[in-house]
């Protein structure tokens, strides 16, 4: 065995014990942040909903743990009154059913599973702007709010939701949908030198850009880390799903910014523009999630180009499980020094969910283990 293959297979191992011993307490609860050592429960309408879940199911995919399989089964049970209750949806149905119904209906073909998944599909669809081609995020945080002409890059990974509507049920207007709003996102979203906007506000109306905004990167013209990462990935899926060489030059692109912009630990700062002062702080979920697009990319590409981005990938899912690794402490999140929102000053420093779950699934990538939702 290589030595790259010891440490995989000992991080595998790793995930997989600590995470049967959290989930006797967190069972088919909703962790979101880790808080003094112990995953904080959300309501199952936050956005984050699927990351556990989704944990479950890939661990168990390649374990064949039944305990885990139970409690991901429940969670998404839970979640039929978030489904059914609607006035919370917004696009973030993407993240929540593909990692519980869709990836519960290609392990086990559960038909309730699939209408479930097909259901959060038409509503992730209806959220389509015609006239800016968008896709909207959010609803309302609050009484009087306008928020209907926003999109986010992080909007990226709910297209695989779509992408699969389409192929499951034979209509292709969840694909169309996908397609128009990954378009945009190469358009308005991707500058020329592969940073990533968070958010794009569009006029509702008549679909015009009206500006870039930061949202939780440190400014407007920054370049959030995590944004990057969702491109990376959303983009590489895109092209999967499309054969688009467009979506496959600005993965690339992103890519190749936020290889250039790491730190000497390959893991990234969570803005790579922010002030000097504030580039100690990391975001070990942004690094997890690119580089599962990386190991996607790399799987595109040929020759030299594929060895940068799967090395990448490597590179950084290594450095997280030996430098940022919570293996051996009073901790519940597997990874150390994720940042949630900085400008808010939520959650700065503490493991993360989403960056739990993308860290187990680029190992289960680099086993070749399971089924993956996203694809």
């Amino acid at each position: 065995m290589t030595k790259r293959a010891v440490w995989i297979d000992e991080a595998w191992e790793r995930s997989l014990k600590k995470t049967v011993q959290n989930a006797a307490r967190i069972g088919s609860g909703f962790p979101h942040a880790s808080q003094g050592g112990t995953y904080d429960l959300a309501s199952p309408g936050w956005w984050t909903a699927g990351f556990w879940p989704g944990l479950l199911w890939v661990l168990h995919s390649g374990s064949g743990h039944d305990e885990l399989k139970k409690l991901a089964e429940e969670c998404e049970a839970k979640l039929d009154s978030v489904l059914d209750g609607y006035v919370t949806l917004d696009h973030d149905l993407g993240f929540m059913w593909t990692l519980t119904s869709v990836m519960n209906y290609k392990l086990t073909g559960n038909e309730a599973s699939r209408i479930r998944a097909l259901k959060a599909a038409n509503y992730l669809a209806a959220r389509f702007n015609l006239k800016g081609r968008f896709i909207r995020a959010w609803n309302p945080w609050q009484e009087g709010e306008r928020n209907e002409g926003i999109a986010i890059i992080d909007c990226c990974m709910n297209m695989p939701l779509l992408f699969w509507a389409s192929r499951v049920s034979g209509d292709p207007r969840y694909a169309h949908i996908a397609e128009v709003h990954l378009d945009t996102v190469v358009k308005y979203f991707i500058r020329e030198d592969g940073s990533v906007y968070h958010i794009v506000h569009f006029d509702p109306h008549t679909g015009e850009r009206l500006e870039g905004l930061g949202g939780q990167g440190y400014a407007a013209e920054s370049a959030w880390s995590r944004g990057a990462a969702w491109a990376i990935y959303g983009l590489a899926l895109g092209y999967h799903h499309t054969g688009k060489k467009e979506y496959l030059a600005a993965a690339q692109r992103a890519a190749n910014f936020f290889l250039s912009r790491l730190p000497e630990d390959h893991v990234p700062a969570w803005d790579f523009r922010a002030p000097e002062e504030l580039l100690s702080l990391r975001d070990s979920s942004a690094g997890s999630c690119a580089a599962c697009g990386l190991l996607l990319l790399s799987t595109q590409l040929d020759g030299a180009d594929s060895a940068v981005y799967e090395t990448g990938a490597v590179r950084i899912l290594e450095s997280l499980y030996k430098k940022y690794g919570a293996w051996e402490e009073k901790e519940e999140g597997l990874l150390l020094h994720g940042t949630s929102n900085y400008p808010q000053g939520t959650n700065i420093d503490v493991p993360l969910i989403y960056g739990d779950y993308y860290f187990v699934e680029g190992l289960a990538k680099l086993k070749g283990l399971g089924t993956l939702c996203w694809e």
